[in-house]
C-alpha cells in the first residue's frame, strides 16, 4: 500500500512539473509576439517598365514603414534625427512583413506593406541614440479651435473659422491623438464672443464638461495682418501646460494652412508622447510570486506583463507546488508599476522586495 501510494504521489509530481514545463514553453513562444511593432497599410508603387524590381520597391515601403513607426513613437524632433538611419540598419530590425493587395493599373504596379518590427531591437536601437521611445496609446481628445481676428475684433467659433472646418482633414496614420470638435451651438457661441475681451483667461469649464472626454486642448488663434499667433492649452492625463507658437508670412488661404496646422498637430502629438515615455535607461529588477495553483491569476498576470511596453522582459524564475516566481525587468518606477496593477483585476501587494499577487 505504501509503494503504492509512494507511486501516485510521484505522479501527481510528475503531472505538476510536467505541465511547468509545457506552461513555459507555451509562455516562450507567446511573449515573442508581445515583442513587436506593426506597421500597417504601407501603400507602395512603382511604374512597371524594363528596369521594374519588386525588391527595390519593397525596400522603400521598409523605409517608410520604419519612418512611419519612428513618427508614431518618438517626438518630432528626436525623430529627425535618425530618418536618414541606414536601409541596412533598418533591414536588421525587421521580424517579418507581408504584402498584399497586388496589382497592376495602368503600367504601374500597386501593393500594400505589413512590416513588423523587433521590439527589442528598436527600443535598443533608440536607447544607443539617447532618445526616449514613447508608448504608442492612442487617444480621443476633445478640441475646441478659436480664431480671433484682431484687425475686425471679432470671434469665429464655427462659420468662417478654417481651423475648426479643416482640423480632421489630412491625418496621418501615424497620429496618436484623435479630436473630437465641438458641435455647433448657438449659445456656446454666444458666451465665447461674449468673453472675447478676456478670451485668453477665460475658463472653458462648463463648455468642457458637455463632452465625455478628460483630456481636451483649447486653441486660441490670434490673426492680423502680419502674423498668427496661437495660444494653446493642453490639458492630457490631468496635467495642463500652455504652449505659444507665432507664424509670420503666413496666408490661411494657401498652402501656408496646411504647414500650420501639420506644426499644431506636431506639438500637441509630442506633449502627448512626453506624457508616455519609456525610460530605457531605467531597468529596474522586480521579483512577483503568485500560487502555482491559482492558474487564472497566472494567465492574468501573464497578459498584464504581456500588455505592458514599460515591461522589457520576464520570466519564470524559480517555482516549487506552491508558488511561481516571475522576474521582471521594468522600465518605470515602483510607484508607476503599482498604478498599472491598481487599474487592473489582479490584487498586488509588496513584502520584503517580492510583489505578491493576493
Amino acid at each position: 500500500m505504501q509503494i503504492i501510494n509512494k507511486f501516485f504521489r510521484l505522479l501527481r509530481l510528475y503531472i505538476f512539473f510536467t505541465s511547468i514545463v509545457l506552461f513555459i514553453i507555451i509562455f516562450s513562444t507567446s511573449i515573442l509576439y508581445a515583442n513587436a511593432f506593426k506597421i500597417s497599410d504601407i501603400e507602395i508603387s512603382s511604374p512597371f517598365e524594363l528596369d521594374f524590381n519588386k525588391n527595390r520597391v519593397i525596400d522603400k515601403g521598409f523605409k517608410a514603414s520604419f519612418n512611419n513607426l519612428i513618427s508614431m513613437i518618438t517626438t518630432s524632433g528626436d525623430g529627425d534625427r535618425i530618418r536618414n538611419t541606414s536601409f541596412e540598419e533598418i533591414k536588421g530590425m525587421i521580424d517579418s512583413f507581408t504584402i498584399s493587395n497586388e496589382k497592376f493599373i495602368n503600367n504601374e504596379y500597386f501593393a500594400k506593406l505589413e512590416t513588423t518590427f523587433n521590439k527589442k531591437k528598436i527600443l535598443s536601437f533608440l536607447e544607443k541614440k539617447n532618445i526616449f521611445p514613447s508608448i504608442p496609446i492612442r487617444n480621443k481628445v476633445l478640441l475646441i479651435p478659436i480664431l480671433v481676428n484682431i484687425e475686425d475684433n471679432k470671434i469665429y467659433l464655427f462659420t468662417d473659422n478654417i481651423f475648426y472646418q479643416k482640423w480632421n482633414n489630412n491625418n496621418k496614420n501615424y497620429h496618436l491623438l484623435d479630436y473630437l470638435l465641438l458641435s455647433e451651438d448657438i449659445e456656446d457661441l454666444r458666451t465665447i464672443q461674449l468673453n472675447l475681451n478676456s478670451i485668453e483667461n477665460y475658463d472653458f469649464t462648463n463648455l468642457i464638461t458637455k463632452y465625455d472626454l478628460q483630456d481636451y486642448i483649447v486653441s486660441i488663434i490670434f490673426k492680423d495682418k502680419n502674423e498668427l499667433r496661437v495660444l494653446s492649452k493642453i490639458n492630457l492625463n490631468n496635467s495642463l501646460k500652455i504652449d505659444n507658437q507665432k507664424f509670420e508670412k503666413f496666408d490661411l488661404d494657401s498652402d501656408n494652412f496646411e504647414i500650420i496646422l501639420e506644426k499644431l498637430k506636431n506639438t500637441y502629438e509630442n506633449y502627448w508622447k512626453k506624457n508616455n515615455e519609456i525610460n530605457t535607461s531605467i531597468k529596474l529588477p522586480l521579483t512577483i510570486a503568485v500560487d502555482s495553483e491559482a492558474y487564472e491569476k497566472i494567465k492574468e498576470l501573464e497578459k498584464l506583463l504581456k500588455r505592458s511596453d514599460l515591461i522589457s522582459k520576464f520570466y519564470i524564475s524559480k517555482f516549487d507546488s506552491k508558488t511561481t516566481f516571475y522576474k521582471v525587468i521594468y522600465n518605470g518606477s515602483p510607484k508607476t508599476f503599482l498604478n498599472y496593477f491598481d487599474d487592473q483585476a489582479l490584487d498586488i501587494s509588496m513584502k520584503n522586495n517580492v510583489w505578491t499577487i493576493n
